[in-house]
């Protein structure tokens, strides 16, 4: 579930097996629309796995300015560079993929690590 989240925010088409059974009726089910928590919980999910201590992760979202949503991320000090990453790689590829994600629900948001 989790993962099919993740491919709905990212524009993950359908698998090789559905591709080649394009010809076949739609389920009916709905697919499930993306949402601006979806990609908090994102952030979450992958913050955690980065640090040494994720029950001290939180991970919040705020209104910035010209309408830019902010997703900020608290964190114990010994674990900030693990998630900004060796210059700044980390937190650039995190950036860029909730940018891109955030452009498909057509929203602008942006991360940032709380000192």
């Amino acid at each position: 579930m989790f993962f099919k989240t993740l491919m709905g925010l990212f524009g993950g088409g359908k698998g090789e097996e559905e591709k080649n059974v394009s010809s076949s009726p739609k389920s009916g089910a709905p697919e499930r629309v993306a949402t601006l928590s979806d990609l908090e919980g994102f952030v979450e999910y992958v913050v955690k796995a980065l640090v040494d201590a994720p029950e001290e992760v939180k991970v919040s979202t705020e209104e910035g300015e010209n309408s830019v949503r902010v997703i900020k991320i608290v964190c114990r000090k010994e674990d900030t560079g693990k998630i900004i990453g060796r210059k700044g790689k980390t937190i650039i590829a995190l950036r860029s993929l909730v940018g891109g994600a955030a452009g498909r629900l057509q929203e602008r948001v942006t991360v940032e690590v709380v000192d």
